[in-house]
């Protein structure tokens, strides 16, 4: 059976690498009593991908693994066993039934919101008015963005503009914005309330994400800096990544008869979509491909 796992990470764990985060899991997983499935052979080890790595000092609200199990317990019993044998700064979120046939979750990865706001510790300098006609000037008035990135064997121009999927300035004081971000880290909500007669402002990205194409939020904000010639200190702002996503056109599973079973999904819910009026959406929350036991 095959387990997706959405969880967070906030607060002293953000500094804790991925390599360590997945020997966290593998212990937490035994202490929560959860029936993984095991590789074979002479080193046998657990039937785990996780989907996006996050950088060390980011928070989330949307990572995800899978894995699978010889047997489960119900979603809400599995969440709480799991929540039970973590520790402060983790919280598992979600756990669903993936069809036997699913792709991975890190196989499907195509996109991520990210929200950048300031620390609480550094001082404000831009107003929201300010920062949102800086960031039209950046994002909406040019055609392209182009950049030199050094990579592991050389250095490579790109043009950021098509990985930017949206780009825009919100005002974190606003409690009906985090809601609608289904912001759920408690530290930024007090970081965002920490002055209520005061605007915050704050940077919500959605970029490319995955294996081919890989954006991430903080080479965006150097090329918003030089671009501005504004000094970049990558100290003085928390970068918290809010969801990752799948393309929606993407099929999940790979037997035809499930292929075929989620197309007719798809044109139904593009069906219900039009009759409403509204934009079918690009991409879906990786949880979204699974369902609740």
């Amino acid at each position: 059976m095959n387990i997706r796992i959405k969880f967070q990470k906030y607060g002293v764990m953000k500094f804790i690498g991925h390599l360590d985060m997945m020997r966290y899991f593998q212990k937490a997983i035994r202490r929560a009593g959860i029936d993984i499935a095991y590789s074979e052979g002479y080193s046998p080890h657990q039937i785990m991908s996780f989907a996006a790595p996050l950088g060390v000092g980011v928070t989330s609200d949307g990572e995800y693994f899978d894995i699978q199990v010889k047997s489960s317990l119900s979603s809400q019993e599995a969440i709480q066993a799991l929540n039970e044998a973590m520790v402060e700064g983790v919280s598992v979120l979600e756990y669903r039934k993936l069809p036997d046939t699913a792709k991975t979750a890190m196989s499907l990865v195509a996109a991520a919101d990210y929200l950048i706001y300031p620390k609480k510790q550094y001082q404000i300098s831009f107003h929201v008015s300010e920062l949102q006609e800086k960031v039209h000037e950046f994002y909406e008035c040019q055609p392209e963005i182009c950049i030199t990135k050094q990579t592991k064997k050389r250095i490579i121009e790109m043009n950021l503009k098509p990985l930017i999927y949206d780009m825009k300035v919100l005002n974190m004081k606003d409690a009906r914005t985090l809601h609608e971000l289904h912001v759920r880290n408690h530290e930024l909500l007090r970081a965002c309330a920490k002055e209520q007669n005061t605007e915050v402002p704050a940077l919500f990205l959605k970029v490319c994400t995955g294996s081919s194409d890989n954006v991430k939020p903080e080479l965006i904000l150097e090329a918003f800096c030089q671009f501005h010639n504004l000094p970049y200190e990558n100290m003085a702002v928390q970068i918290h990544r809010l969801e990752v996503y799948a393309k929606t056109d993407e099929i999940p599973v790979k037997g035809e008869k499930d292929r075929t079973k989620y197309q007719s999904y798809l044109d139904r819910q593009r069906k219900i979509y039009r009759q409403k009026h509204q934009e079918f959406p690009r991409f879906l929350p990786l949880a979204e491909l699974g369902t609740n036991i």
